[in-house]
């Protein structure tokens, strides 16, 4: 009896609407963040679905008129701290560093799972009937339930084009003539690549920065190191992201002065001198050969540039009521400059047809240059009408023009637009024969070039269907390191294609990748790993791969490779053992099965996770 009245002391009706409230709020808070990061989306709209279902629940015991036991309320007190701390991880998804929820992306979708874990333990705990709760509410709950049970299980949400993106920008090695093209998709990839997005990510950084104390950190630089290259390749200027003061003005939280939203120029997100919207940076945003308005986004019918003299006023006018000094002009930035440049780019593209070899030669270098330098530099040599001519010299006879010539088109091709024109003019036969029979300069550029025209999937198919895998897979074979690295990133991004992934098997990459994972000083055992993970998902590549001593390899590196290594060696051997239980038990006589314990305590999470899941399939399979 006793038992019984200390299980129901009732809580005060304070304490449970403070508790109801609580709850309240968190899904209300939720439901006004909007859009999220999109290395977590899927992530983030699921637990904020499940969320809202809660709503008719938490409606139903707000209404009971009897008391709630000790028992229901504590079950009630761990559904808020669930609902709390899933509110600051969608919090986290949509405002944190874009960068840091991609190079912790694991990590985050483990707290992900945390979440589901503590949501589902609360409403286990709940007593439905006690609480008079509807069948309609109670099943649905039920369900509710049951997709948290799901979504603990999922082993792997890891994008692989990302990771492998990830793993080639934070190499420690020499740049490579791809990495331009890699930080671009990265970019492109985490929504980083616009003035707006890198602004809102330097004060992100920064705040984390702050949260951590620690500016020193190896993964703190890792992401000011990446954020400075996506700044480059955007053409804004780079600076100390820590200790820069005025990155921008107007976003630092200011309790003293709020400058009205209408007043600032959606593409610098500065009070504009003038609108609209900001004269210099519209018309920048053309230049750059954007054809929409940078606030809506909508295509534009026309690109003339009209000075809004009414808004222009009332900033002036409310500059003046607040004692706000409005920036000052850049006198550097001329027009006249762009002017200077552009009559010397359309010279140099006349230059290239010349029949003088010496004048053509001299062109040919200059365009190069140019076109490496920055973005608009890039788009201005293409709206001259460079892409054709540079294009007709790819098959010339003379060997320096050639080279300057599949270089220029290679920085050419790291703008998105220019990618497809220099595919139309049919450049992509001609680099694969220099990538065939070029110097060897030459070569390790026609393979940068390719996998920079590869972003796009249909330059994937026009590529593989043109032989341009076999050369690929002979520079990875025979070339030099840097021809090596430029091969194996190429080669993983056209594999990223089903059909593509057979015809590097027929083209005998296998061996090659092999050779990668024994000569570990060339340090690009992860790039050998990734491509072979793509390959395991082939019926022929897995046939190929079962014919090699290959898996004592992979238990090797699953032994006392880097952290790494470990991750995607197991990731590795479980497509591989997922699809044919041989492979399991060759490992098992390797001893993997020991050493994928110790991975399980302490790998990195994804590899904890694929420890995981193979040791299942290792139980499974011994019970067959």
């Amino acid at each position: 009896m006793e038992e019984e009245n200390e299980n129901f002391a009732p809580s005060s009706p304070q304490e449970i609407d403070n508790v109801i409230q609580e709850m309240l709020s968190a899904i209300e808070s939720v439901a006004q963040l909007g859009d999220y990061r999109r290395t977590q989306k899927k992530e983030c709209y699921g637990l904020v679905r499940r969320m809202k279902l809660l709503l008719p629940l938490i409606d139903e015991i707000r209404e009971l008129d009897t008391p709630i036991s000790e028992t229901n309320m504590a079950a009630l007190c761990n559904l808020k701290k669930a609902l709390v701390v899933a509110k600051k991880l969608l919090k986290l998804c949509n405002e944190g560093s874009k960068i840091y929820l991609a190079l912790d992306m694991e990590i985050v979708i483990i707290r992900f799972h945390a979440v589901c874990e503590k949501l589902s333990a609360a409403l286990d705990g709940l007593d439905f009937d006690e609480l008079g709760v509807s069948d309609e509410v109670k099943e649905q709950v039920e369900l509710m339930c049951l997709q948290l049970r799901r979504a603990k299980r999922r082993t792997d949400t890891q994008d692989i084009e990302l990771a492998m993106d990830m793993m080639v920008v934070f190499s420690k090695n020499e740049d490579r003539n791809a990495d331009i093209a890699i930080v671009e998709r990265l970019a492109k990839k985490i929504n980083l690549h616009t003035t707006e997005d890198l602004k809102y990510e330097t004060i992100a950084i920064r705040n984390l920065v702050k949260e951590r104390g620690s500016q020193s950190s190896e993964s703190i630089q890792q992401m000011i190191d990446l954020l400075n290259k996506f700044k480059q390749v955007a053409g804004m200027e780079i600076t100390n992201v820590l200790d820069d003061p005025i990155v921008p003005k107007m976003l630092g939280k200011s309790l003293s002065l709020v400058i009205p939203h209408e007043f600032l120029c959606p593409i610098t997100l500065e009070i504009m001198r003038d609108p609209t919207f900001e004269r210099e940076s519209v018309q920048k945003w053309f230049d750059s050969n954007h054809r929409t308005c940078p606030k809506t986004r909508q295509t534009l019918a026309h690109l003339s540039i009209a000075p809004n003299y009414a808004l222009k006023n009332l900033i002036l006018q409310w500059c003046e009521k607040n004692n706000f000094k409005l920036p000052k002009k850049d006198d550097s930035e001329t027009s006249e400059c762009t002017a200077e440049q552009k009559e010397e780019i359309v010279s140099l593209v006349e230059q290239l047809s010349s029949s003088k070899l010496e004048v053509q030669k001299e062109a040919v270098r200059k365009i190069r240059l140019l076109s490496k330098e920055n973005p608009e530099n890039r788009i201005l040599i293409a709206d001259c009408g460079a892409i054709p001519p540079l294009v007709q010299l790819l098959p010339y006879p003379d060997s320096k023009i050639l080279e300057h010539a599949v270089t220029a088109v290679l920085n050419l091709s790291i703008d998105e637009s220019n990618k497809r024109l220099i595919a139309q003019q049919g450049a992509i036969p001609a680099i694969i024969e220099i990538l065939q029979s070029g110097s060897t300069e030459a070569r390790e550029n026609s393979a940068a070039a390719l996998f920079s025209l590869s972003m796009l999937d249909e330059n994937k198919i026009t590529i593989g269907l043109s032989d341009g895998i076999p050369p690929l897979v002979d520079l990875l074979q025979n070339g030099t390191i840097r021809g090596k690295k430029d091969a194996v990133t190429a080669l993983f991004n056209l594999s990223l294609n089903q059909a593509n992934k057979a015809r590097a098997i027929d083209a005998g990459i296998v061996l090659p990748l092999m050779n990668l994972l024994e000569e570990r000083n060339l340090g690009m055992v992860d790039e050998a790993l990734s491509i072979l993970l793509l390959l395991a998902t082939h019926p022929e590549g897995r046939h190929k791969i079962g014919q090699l001593s290959f898996i004592e390899t992979l238990v090797e590196y699953i032994r006392e490779g880097t952290p790494k290594n470990k991750e995607c060696a197991t990731a590795v051997l479980l497509e591989l053992g997922a699809n044919n239980s041989s492979f399991i038990l060759a490992a098992l006589q390797y001893g993997v099965y020991e050493h994928l314990i110790q991975l399980t305590e302490g790998g990195t999470s994804r590899a904890q996770r694929k420890a995981n899941a193979l040791l299942q399939l290792i139980s499974k399979s011994e019970h067959l």
